[in-house]
């Protein structure tokens, strides 16, 4: 069975050049170091569109290591940029730091559904989201954007290193639970690998998702039914 996926109009040419010029600014902010400390508050976002007009992020604010819920907020906007490949973080981040600024507790690092530097350009969704934040960050992806990996092992906490054509390391993906697709985990913003594979590692629950993003992706579900 062929799976359906929404039709997406070309996007204007001086538009994506524009935004891959402003991509690779940001690029040039993003720092890859250890935390240097231990969090104690960690949050998740995730961002879904009820409406191919209207995007909903969310944000989960979570103890750790308990991963108890502290807090959680979201928001609600226009889509204010079109569909375009490699560049979806210009979609998404406008609503996400709505969501943030709705926090009234900030967390230590912040795990994003999405990638971080395993992208084509080394700017996904949580390094763009960091660097605008100045705040360190993560991705957890459920499929891989950019890079090649040998399957990890199939039981939990298997791991094989995501790189590039050159050997790079982009991220490191990580079986999250016995025979399941694995997790795609690679550092955003004032971040690095290891601390990124650690705090993943560290918030599994017994689902395929760490608590951070499944809780964030399971509070956008229930706010979806507030504006039905």
């Amino acid at each position: 069975m062929r799976m359906y996926r929404p039709y997406h109009p070309p996007a204007d040419p001086l538009l994506v050049r524009e935004l891959t010029q402003v991509q690779q600014e940001l690029r040039a902010h993003v720092r890859l170091q250890p935390l240097g400390y231990e969090p104690t508050l960690i949050a998740g976002c995730d961002s879904s569109f009820p409406t191919p007009e209207t995007i909903l992020s969310v944000f989960v604010l979570l103890q750790f290591p308990s991963l108890e819920l502290v807090e959680k907020v979201y928001h609600v906007g226009p889509v204010e940029v079109p569909y375009i490949p490699g560049l979806l973080s210009f979609r998404e981040a406008p609503n996400v730091l709505r969501a943030y600024d709705k926090l009234q507790q900030k967390p230590d690092i912040i795990m994003v559904d999405g990638h971080g530097i395993a992208h084509p350009r080394r700017m996904g969704i949580a390094a763009h989201l960091g660097v605008l934040l100045d705040s360190p960050t993560f991705g957890v992806a459920k499929q891989k954007l950019t890079g090649t990996y040998q399957e990890p092992a199939i039981t939990k906490g298997s791991i094989s290193p995501l790189t590039d054509k050159s050997g790079e390391l982009l991220g490191e993906v990580i079986r999250s639970k016995d025979k399941v697709n694995p997790l795609f985990v690679s550092p955003g913003h004032r971040c690095d690998q290891t601390t990124a594979t650690r705090l993943t590692l560290a918030c599994l629950r017994g689902y395929k998702l760490p608590e951070p993003t499944r809780l964030a992706d399971h509070w956008a579900e229930e706010f979806k039914k507030e504006l039905r």
